[in-house]
């Protein structure tokens, strides 16, 4: 009889324990969810904010240009400088300081035609990176008024234009250059991060 009632109390404790032992491994793995849950919402509100530029469907299509001119391939850089064009037309420019209008109204202007000429050149590549390059300044200008909502990377390549240099933006550190094609994709150094 002791050892029946030894064996129930042993078998007592070992349930009180292993009872425990899930309550506290579920403590945790709410906590370790809750602990998700925050990081996943502060990501969230950085992305948020991030994606609040107002010219970030620029930042966009020119990362398309670009791409598509890395590539060699005009109708691709073509048909986002149409979007780039459309997309000009979309920024609201109301919330604006008066100093933002006023550079916007410069800039965009200007951005939108090199746009048009990349848009309307999908067989002349060399023709689209002429334009390229003061597309490219033109939305570095506006980037640094607007921010980008996204990382960018300022990327330099030395070579081009007989070796008069110039200047693009990316979304990656990778050097995929738009000037020198597959020919020299990854001619080039980044110059800065833009957050």
């Amino acid at each position: 009889m002791k050892k029946i009632i030894l064996g129930l109390v042993i078998a007592s404790m070992t349930l009180v324990a292993c009872n425990s032992k899930k309550s506290t491994e579920s403590q945790n793995s709410s906590i370790d969810t809750l602990s998700l849950s925050q990081v996943d919402s502060a990501k969230s509100a950085t992305t948020t904010t991030q994606k609040a530029s107002p010219i970030s469907e620029l930042v966009s299509q020119y990362l398309q240009i670009k791409n598509g001119l890395a590539n060699d391939n005009g109708t691709d850089a073509a048909t986002a400088g149409k979007a780039f064009v459309e997309a000009i037309a979309k920024v609201n420019a109301a919330s604006f300081t008066p100093d933002q209008k006023k550079k916007w109204d410069d800039i965009s202007a200007d951005s939108k035609e090199m746009a048009e000429h990349i848009g309307k050149n999908a067989d002349k590549l060399e023709h689209q990176r002429e334009h390229f390059e003061m597309l490219s300044q033109d939305l570095y200008d506006l980037v640094k008024i607007f921010g980008a909502g996204q990382v960018l990377y300022q990327d330099f390549d030395s070579m081009y234009n007989n070796k008069k240099s110039a200047f693009w933006l990316s979304e990656t550190k990778e050097i995929k250059n738009p000037y020198m094609g597959k020919a020299m994709s990854d001619s080039g150094s980044i110059k800065e991060e833009i957050k």
